[in-house]
């Protein structure tokens, strides 16, 4: 959790358009992955009836990245980590609509608990105001990361982590190439200590072990462990970016975050 949060001071820090940010992120992160999945032994043989669901996967995760890097761009790290931090509730509300399961009550009131503190992180419903516009895109983000994790969940959840990653960083790649070029090289290469580290540490080391945990505890408890995400990430942007939240940022993490324990311990209790 202390490597995947430092996307957040890394999407501040890195002073490129998005897009290529993303691209470079995604090559790098790739080629990682492709030497970890060879040295491993790990297979990157895909069935053909599991294709479109992976290529999928990939799409919605590269709209995942956009949207939540523009949002930390237009914000800042509290903001941007704190707003994708929805995307739990809307799993809660996505699954019954998607996979024909029963909407639980309890969800519509950990819904109201965390619209409660989008209210708070909004300063005003204005979509002129930067922060406001970042909270929505965040949600956004959030939207997109929780329908790629249906998708992952219901068609390839048999496959090995990295090597799932692995196709889905081809796929952003590929979407994202042609921006590459839209920026001289000579930026590129003056944030190549950002690019590598959030390629590496954030996306390659973090994300494997973070599937790895998988492992050694249940979803639950690692659900419960990813809520201090955010929590990292603003104690890593006071640090190295000086971004201190104010009180209503925290009012508003406190009841979103709260909102995700409250839905890990109920769902352990009752599995």
């Amino acid at each position: 959790m202390l490597f995947v949060s430092t996307s957040g001071a890394l999407g501040r820090y890195i002073d490129l358009p998005v897009p290529v940010t993303i691209a470079l992120r995604a090559l790098i992160a790739l080629l990682f992955l492709l030497i970890y999945c060879k040295f491993k032994g790990v297979s990157l043989n895909i069935e053909k009836r599991h294709i479109l669901p992976v290529l999928l996967s990939g799409f919605l995760m590269g709209l995942h990245w956009l949207s939540y890097f523009y949002a930390l761009k237009l914000s800042n790290v509290a903001i941007g980590m704190i707003s994708l931090f929805t995307y739990p509730i809307l799993t809660a509300f996505l699954e019954p609509l998607l996979l024909k399961t029963k909407l639980q009550k309890v969800h519509l009131a950990l819904g109201c608990m965390v619209l409660l503190g989008i209210y708070f992180l909004v300063p005003k419903f204005d979509l002129e105001n930067d922060y406001t516009l970042a909270v929505f895109i965040g949600v956004l983000s959030a939207l997109v990361y929780a329908l790629r994790n249906i998708v992952l969940k219901t068609k390839v959840a048999d496959y090995n982590g990295s090597m799932l990653m692995s196709y889905q960083m081809g796929v952003v790649f590929i979407l994202l190439f042609p921006f590459i070029f839209t920026v001289d090289m000579a930026t590129i290469v003056s944030q190549w200590q950002g690019i590598i580290a959030l390629a590496f540490i954030t996306t390659a080391v973090g994300h494997t072990l973070f599937l790895n945990s998988f492992k050694h505890f249940s979803i639950t408890t690692v659900s419960i462990l990813s809520s201090v995400q955010p929590i990292f990430g603003i104690t890593i942007g006071a640090i190295f970016l000086s971004e201190i939240p104010n009180q209503n940022t925290i009012i508003g993490g406190v009841l979103i975050l709260g909102s995700v324990v409250i839905e890990s311990v109920r769902s352990s209790r009752k599995a």
